[in-house]
């Protein structure tokens, strides 16, 4: 009888422990699918206004946008702090140089900022002067892996 009792009693504390551990993976996995949704939350807000913003450009939809929407999926997933360990190239548009002195503007576009509209603006702006029309830069950028 005494010995059921305390296989019981440790039973019950393995039980208890493998449950906190348990209690905590379903706690971090929950906060990183929570991370992984607000991510894409908030890249959807950013897709949506890019395509609102190149849409003054005549951009907006059609093939242009498509190369847009693809070059920037590519380069960021759309993430107004995604960055580039390797190059350092930051934002929605991967400016390389971004500080006051690189090729974002000293302002809303740097971190902490990150201002999303100001990033595309710069984005598009630089895809104008550099290459015309959003699919230019595509086709760049499937050709040489940059833009």
């Amino acid at each position: 009888m005494t010995r059921a009792i305390g296989y019981r009693r440790r039973a019950r504390r393995v039980t208890r422990r493998w449950m906190r551990r348990r209690d905590r993976r379903t706690l971090v996995l929950a906060a990183l699918a929570g991370l992984a949704l607000a991510a894409a939350v908030h890249a959807a807000g950013n897709v949506a206004r890019g395509q609102q913003l190149a849409a003054g450009d005549g951009w907006g939809s059609g093939p242009q946008w498509n190369c847009l929407y693809a070059l920037w999926q590519r380069e960021s997933g759309w993430s107004n702090t995604a960055e580039n360990p390797r190059s350092g190239a930051y934002g929605i548009a991967q400016a390389l140089g971004h500080g006051p002195t690189g090729q974002y503007p000293a302002g809303p576009a740097n971190p902490p900022v990150s201002d999303p509209s100001a990033q595309v603006r710069w984005g598009l702006g630089y895809i104008a002067g550099t290459y015309g029309t959003p699919c230019a830069a595509w086709a760049h950028e499937e050709a040489d892996s940059w833009y």
